[in-house]
């Protein structure tokens, strides 16, 4: 995920944790203290109510009629006269009910009421199929309670208001929201365009363009430091590559004119051999002689396409061939025959030349050595990558010992003498050089298959 993105929904969750914390809180708050004013006035509207009616009044229904009707036009809701049983004397939506007990368990805010204690609450109106708030207090005289006044009215339009209050916070919420995202998503752009810019130069440079500098990056503190670093250690890579690469040219040009020398000398000894066992040792000599005048000249030829900038790609097909073709002989001595698999060219790979044929070398030269028989080098595609194995029908390596035969100067138990350790190691880091891999594995029917994988060609 990329760094813009993580600042992006770190800011926003932040901001969504806020806004929750901050915003349910305050819109209970706001809903209950909308109920509680709406009883408060209730409270008061039906105490003066209750104040306005004389006790006589209790025994004229003319009067008292009267006075519910307008009381019900002062709170804009229904206004209601009981006596001191509950029996309804004055009801400001019509005398339909009047005689009837209105102290029902469905309105006990009348019967607290009659008990003498003030009673408001807010609840469903199965009738109206909405809220209502009902209120009811005592009428007393001289101490004790004669009567109660009940009025009710909707609270439909308090919880309209409350709802839109709500949703208007909600709104200021949801913009607060976007704007501070917009403002989030401005300043992770101001500080990934930097590291975005540094990971681009830093691809480059791995990719092989060592004059890759970040340069003058702009942004906090420590990516101006940390472009500053990268610079400075693309610079120190560049002056050891370019000595590395001076070095290799310079000794490999040097090394040609004591490699002709001892050709010659060579030739002129083998010429001049007392005995055929002598003239063999020489000839022996001498091919190795040749085969270091060959690696010398890969070298050369490395160095020139480093220093002109030729992309590094090998035909694997060809290497195959070519290792055949160098090993044959020695093979042959060794009572070991060599089979060359897979078409010739067959597919490329990144890599060198040089480094595949010295690969293939120390492949063979382990085969040959330890696995005399038949040896099969073969290239070819598997997975989306390239191949080349050297597989041999040999007695195999011991499990316990197939992690561990790529390091330096391993030797598993059992392994004959003579050998350094290091050939499958120096094969391994030279894959690795190229972004490949290599495996070691038994096969099923016996035997060694040693497998380099690399990244093919683009």
């Amino acid at each position: 995920m990329k760094v813009r993105t993580r600042l992006v929904l770190a800011f926003a969750y932040v901001l969504i944790v806020l806004l929750i914390a901050l915003g349910i809180p305050l819109a209970i708050n706001l809903q209950r203290r909308a109920a509680v004013e709406l009883e408060n006035v209730a409270l008061i509207q039906a105490q003066g109510i209750a104040a306005a009616i004389e006790p006589g009044e209790l025994d004229e229904p003319d009067s008292l009629g009267t006075l519910v009707t307008e009381g019900a036009e002062q709170v804009g809701g229904r206004v209601v006269v009981v006596d001191r049983d509950g029996v309804l004397l004055a009801d400001s939506d019509g005398p339909a009910e009047l005689g009837t007990p209105f102290a029902t368990p469905g309105r006990p805010e009348i019967v607290a009421a009659l008990g003498g204690e003030p009673e408001s609450q807010i609840r469903d109106s199965a009738d109206l199929g909405h809220d209502i708030i009902a209120t009811a207090v005592p009428i007393q005289e001289g101490g004790r309670v004669v009567g109660a006044v009940r009025i009710t009215k909707s609270v439909q339009q308090v919880n309209d208001n409350v709802r839109n209050v709500t949703l208007g916070l909600l709104a200021i919420g949801v913009a607060g929201l976007l704007a501070g995202l917009l403002l989030a998503f401005g300043l992770a752009g101001s500080l990934s365009r930097p590291l975005s810019r540094l990971a681009g130069t830093a691809k480059r440079l791995g990719e092989g363009d060592l004059s890759a500098r970040a340069g003058d990056l702009r942004g906090a503190s420590e990516i101006e430091d940390l472009s500053r670093s990268f610079d400075e250690m693309a610079g120190r890579l560049e002056r050891t590559v370019d000595a590395q690469r001076e070095f290799v040219a310079n000794a490999s040009h040097q090394l040609r004119t004591p490699l002709t020398a001892m050709k010659l000398r060579l030739e002129g000894a083998i010429a001049e051999a007392p005995t055929p066992e002598l003239r063999e040792r020489l000839m022996a000599a001498d091919r190795e002689v040749n085969r270091l005048a060959t690696i010398v000249d890969r070298l050369l030829v490395m160095a020139r396409e480093i220093e002109e900038g030729t992309s590094a790609r090998v035909h694997l097909g060809e290497a195959v061939a070519r290792a055949v073709e160098r090993w044959n002989e020695r093979a042959s001595r060794q009572d070991t025959t060599l089979i060359g698999a897979g078409d010739e060219g067959g597919p490329t790979a990144r890599g060198d030349p040089t480094d595949l044929d010295q690969i293939l070398d120390n492949l063979l030269d382990n085969a040959i050595t330890y696995a005399p028989g038949e040896v099969t080098v073969e290239s070819g595609t598997s997975n989306g990558r390239v191949f080349v194995a050297v597989s041999d029908r040999g007695p195999g390596i011991p499990p316990a010992d197939l992690e561990r035969v790529t390091e330096r100067f391993y030797r598993g138990a059992g392994t004959p003498s003579g050998g350094s350790g290091l050939g499958l190691a120096i094969a391994r880091q030279l894959a690795e050089k190229w972004g490949g891999t290599l495996v070691v594995s038994n096969g099923e029917g016996g035997g060694t298959r040693v497998e380099v994988r690399l990244p093919p060609a683009v």
